[in-house]
């Protein structure tokens, strides 16, 4: 008899194991769902709020202009950025599901080094955010210093560079692979922003991104020796 049972056991030992691993995966499944149903608190942006409605900014493509003309640096701070990005853009939602979801509004946030773009709808009536984070990269070429974008806010920890921070669903992050999902969405906001793009990435020699600011600078580095001024 007590032959007989050691299968009995290790097969059972085994579907213990199964179901074990099979509901941690449903617990982790569900609360990356619950996550992902929560929008991610915007509080903390600038140009966020009821009284960010009446508030004057700078006409920025005026400014970036300014800038490249007279070959001065710019800062431009995160509310700025958000309050043009709210006249500039109109907020609407095609397709089939535009009844039952409603775009909202497109929101930078500044980061030390990288930065976060969150695309804020309605679904049924209930927030829903998705964001992407943007990190800069500047590289000497052949003549010029040349800007790379990188979709991605670095990597989870310093000892697992792989893979990187993609962005946020909700309030879970995602890794960058799951910006697949959202990059089409991001996309169709180029076309609209293309000039203000142009002016602010493309002509200009170097670009900094600090918390709550964007420092833009037309010249090289061989500006800082001429005593230029830093900023304006």
């Amino acid at each position: 008899m007590a032959d007989s049972s050691k299968p009995k056991s290790s097969g059972s030992c085994l579907g213990k194991l199964v179901a074990l691993i099979l509901l941690c995966g449903a617990l982790g499944l569900g609360s990356a769902l619950f996550f992902i149903s929560q929008p991610q608190d915007l509080t903390d942006v600038g140009g966020y709020g009821p009284a960010a409605k009446n508030a004057s900014s700078r006409e920025l493509k005026v400014v970036l202009k300014n800038s490249i003309d007279r070959g001065f640096p710019v800062t431009l701070t995160e509310s700025e950025i958000n309050l043009w990005l709210g006249r500039a853009l109109e907020a609407k939602q095609g397709g089939l599901l535009r009844k039952q979801i409603s775009f909202e509004r497109v929101w930078i946030r500044l980061l030390d080094g990288y930065a976060e773009g969150v695309m804020e709808r309605r679904i049924m009536g209930k927030p829903f955010t998705v964001s992407m984070f943007l990190r800069l990269e500047q590289v000497q070429g052949a003549k010029e210093v040349l800007t790379e974008v990188h979709m991605d806010g670095g990597p989870y920890h310093a000892n697992l560079p792989q893979p990187p921070r993609g962005g946020r669903f909700g309030q879970l992050v995602v890794p960058q692979g799951f910006l697949i999902l959202v990059k089409p969405a991001f996309e169709k906001l180029v076309p609209v922003l293309q000039e203000e793009i142009t002016l602010g990435f493309e002509e200009m020699a170097r670009m900094k991104i600090e918390k709550g600011r964007l420092v833009l600078n037309p010249r090289g580095p061989e500006s800082d020796i001429l005593g230029l001024p830093k900023t304006f």
